[in-house]
């Protein structure tokens, strides 16, 4: 790549030369199939996300030769995108793979710093087209939400190490999610080692906590794992009449769009499926994630077909 020169004094020692790499410019670069393949986003909608975490980057621009927003938003999607090493990151992006890790955690601050804007649970005036679409996906009456946990794989912590093995003896955070019949996500936890059950996430959720006081219009359907309540509907452990059964086809039917999401947002963006990165750094990438997720729901953002090559395997103690 062609270098740019800066020539600064260094003391006695006289003056030193300082080259800086041309860095690439996938704005102008890609066409918008190659931005989906690469971002997961088009160039209106990158455009759109580095509007929305401006004010929070806009400081880091002012050195010489500082990355641009537009740069530090593309470099944190590449991220999200391929979950891959940050050294790869940064040879693609033309960048150092302190930069990555500094963007990435700058841009997902960011972002997890949107989450109330773009993650809310229906209002009265929603509610019912919710329950309208929810019925035509899978028949199930009165249904607002679907709910479970899903986890994100994470490296070894270096402290309290045994409380993020989970039951597959991997390191994880247990995030429990909430969404709707358009696969929006309405209502997150992320903050759980993946030791936690799905009921404790659940029962220490400002959703039970809300709901269980202030019971709201409709029910959210869940596994097996969660508990039967008024507005929580579960499966019937073992169906023994013709109508339980049908219960329970009626609600896997419709409650499959939560694994649904899982499976979209986990593949949209394919560093959930492990982190390389301490608890908190986890907790707040993942919440830029959900962040992102919504915004590609909201604006229609269509999924790649195109894999991105196949992840690093995890180190050998954190396999299961």
């Amino acid at each position: 790549m062609a270098g740019i020169v800066h020539i600064f004094h260094a003391g006695r020692r006289g003056y030193r030369q300082r080259v800086h790499t041309e860095r690439p410019k996938p704005l102008q670069q890609y066409t918008t199939e190659e931005l989906y393949n690469r971002f997961r986003f088009g160039l209106d909608d990158i455009n759109y996300i580095a509007d929305l975490v401006r004010p929070q980057l806009q400081c880091r621009t002012l050195r010489s030769h500082a990355l641009t927003v537009e740069e530090q938003v593309l470099i944190a999607l590449r991220f999200y995108a391929c979950g891959t090493f940050y050294e790869v990151i940064a040879d693609s992006m033309g960048v150092h793979r302190t930069t990555v890790g500094e963007v990435v955690t700058a841009v997902s601050d960011a972002l997890a710093h949107l989450l109330d804007h773009f993650v809310t649970f229906p209002t009265d005036g929603q509610i019912a087209k919710v329950k309208q679409k929810f019925f035509l996906l899978g028949d199930m009456p009165n249904t607002i939400g679907v709910i479970d946990c899903t986890h994100v794989h994470i490296q070894a912590p270096r402290q309290r190490e045994w409380e993020y093995v989970n039951r597959k003896r991997r390191h994880s955070l247990n995030v429990q999610l909430v969404g709707d019949a358009d696969l929006a996500i309405t209502n997150c936890v992320v903050r759980w080692p993946g030791s936690v059950h799905d009921a404790r996430i659940f029962r220490e959720s400002w959703l039970f906590t809300e709901f269980q006081t202030n019971r709201p219009d409709g029910v959210i359907l869940a596994d097996s794992a969660y508990p039967l309540l008024p507005w929580v509907m579960t499966p019937f452990p073992t169906a023994n009449t013709p109508s339980q059964m049908r219960y329970n086809n009626t609600h896997g039917r419709t409650r499959c769009a939560i694994e649904r999401l899982n499976g979209v947002l986990k593949r949209r963006f394919a560093c959930l499926n492990y982190l390389r990165v301490e608890p908190q750094g986890a907790c707040q990438i993942t919440l830029a994630c959900i962040v992102l997720h919504n915004i590609a729901v909201h604006r229609r953002v269509p999924l790649s077909d195109i894999d991105d090559p196949p992840e690093p395997l995890a180190p050998a103690d954190d396999l299961g």
